[in-house]
C-alpha cells in the first residue's frame, strides 16, 4: 500500500530563511498547493491523508470541505504550525472533528519534532506518524528508531519511509532532488522490502518557491517547485498505478495491520 500525505499548513517556513510574510500570502500559498494536489488525486481516482493544523482549517473551509467529500482522511497537524502546547494535541483533534465532522484519529507533529506517546495516547489518537527514522544534520538523528511501524505507549508508530540498509530518506526533499528515476527505483525496493511506503510532502511544494528575494530559500528546498513538481508528482503517480500499487489513507493501513 503506497500512503500518500500531506502537511497543510500555513506557509511560515519564510520565517526560517528570515524573511517575513503575510498571514494573508503564508494562506493564499498553501491553498493554490492543495488544489493542486487535490486535482491530481481526482485525475488520478486514489485517496490520501491529510495532516492539517487547526489554523490552516479554519481559514480554508472549502479546501477541508473538499478533502472530505473525495474520500480523503484528515489527520491533525497541531493547532498552530510553529507553537506547540501539550493541549494543543487534544484541542487539535477536537476541533478538527467539529470542522470537517470526520473521525480524526492521527497525529503528525510539525516539522516531525519529538512528542510524548503517552500524551499522543491521553489526547486519544491511534497512530502518530511523527519519526522519520534517518539522520538529518541538524535537525534530528532516528537511527536507533525502527524503520517501519510499531507500537509504542499504545499508539501505532507508522515512520516516513526510509530505503533498506542504508535508510535514505524518502520525504519530500529527496523527491525535489533526486532523478526520477532513482526516487522510483528507491521506492519501489523499499515498498518490496516494506510492503509499504510511507510519503509526505507539502502543499507549498507545488508553488513556485525559486524567489530567493521573497523567500530566500536555498537551492535543494526550491527545485522542481511549482509547475515541475505538479509534472514530477503526476509521472510518479502514474508510474505507481503501471506497477498495480494500490493506494490507502491511514486509517485503512491502520484497519489492515491490526487484522
Amino acid at each position: 500500500m503506497v500512503l500518500l500525505s500531506f502537511d497543510i499548513e500555513e506557509f511560515d517556513m519564510p520565517f526560517e530563511y528570515d524573511k517575513s510574510i503575510s498571514f494573508e500570502e503564508q494562506m493564499q500559498i498553501s491553498i493554490q498547493g492543495t488544489t493542486a494536489i487535490l486535482d491530481l488525486l481526482e485525475k488520478h481516482q486514489i485517496k490520501a491523508t491529510f495532516f492539517s493544523t487547526v489554523t490552516f482549517a479554519l481559514n480554508a473551509p472549502l479546501i477541508m470541505k473538499r478533502i472530505v467529500e473525495q474520500g480523503h482522511e484528515v489527520a491533525s497537524h497541531s493547532y498552530f504550525h510553529s507553537n506547540f502546547e501539550i493541549k494543543h494535541l487534544k484541542e487539535s483533534k477536537d476541533k478538527l472533528e467539529e470542522l470537517t465532522q470526520t473521525e480524526v484519529v492521527g497525529y503528525r507533529m510539525p516539522r516531525m519534532f519529538p512528542v510524548d506517546e503517552k500524551e499522543i495516547f491521553n489526547a486519544g489518537y491511534l497512530y502518530n506518524s511523527s519519526i522519520n527514522p534517518t539522520y538529518l544534520p541538524g535537525r534530528y538523528n532516528h537511527f536507533n528508531k525502527p524503520r517501519t511501524y510499531f507500537k509504542q505507549e499504545q499508539v501505532w508508530q507508522i515512520p516516513a519511509s526510509v530505503s533498506p540498509l542504508v535508510r535514505f530518506p524518502l520525504f519530500w526533499l529527496s523527491f525535489h532532488n533526486l532523478p526520477l528515476w532513482l526516487y522510483k527505483f528507491l521506492a519501489k525496493i523499499t515498498l518490496k522490502k516494506d510492503s509499504y511506503l510511507n510519503v509526505y510532502f507539502h502543499p507549498w511544494e507545488f508553488t513556485d518557491l525559486n524567489k530567493p528575494e521573497k523567500f530566500n530559500f536555498p537551492g535543494y528546498v526550491s527545485k522542481n517547485s511549482g509547475d515541475k513538481m505538479i509534472e514530477r508528482f503526476d509521472a510518479f503517480i502514474t508510474w505507481m498505478k503501471e506497477k498495480r500499487y494500490t493506494f490507502g489513507t491511514f486509517k485503512e493501513f491502520l484497519k489492515k495491520i491490526e487484522s
